[in-house]
């Protein structure tokens, strides 16, 4: 893993935060992942992948619409490839 990689601290973090709490990501739980993801300017491999398995945990059903939007803009922004 590069040195630079937040992916060790994202996954602290959401086992520490988010889905100890409620099992679900929030607004400001999303924008501290994410800002940890950019705090070098780009999304890395392996900060992508610890992330890509965060948002596999949640569904539009379980978290707030505006939550869903952000998480899919973030994908779609950061290379993430198109669904199906």
């Amino acid at each position: 893993m590069d040195d630079h990689s937040e992916a060790q601290a994202i996954m602290r973090y959401s086992f520490l935060r988010v889905f100890a709490n409620d099992r679900t990501i929030d607004a400001d739980e999303l924008a501290f992942m994410t800002r940890l993801a950019l705090r070098d300017g780009a999304v890395d491999p392996a900060e992508r992948e610890t992330l890509d398995r965060l948002f596999s945990r949640v569904s539009p059903d379980s978290v707030a619409p505006e939550v869903w939007d952000s998480i899919e803009r973030f994908k779609r922004d950061h290379g993430w490839p198109a669904p199906g």
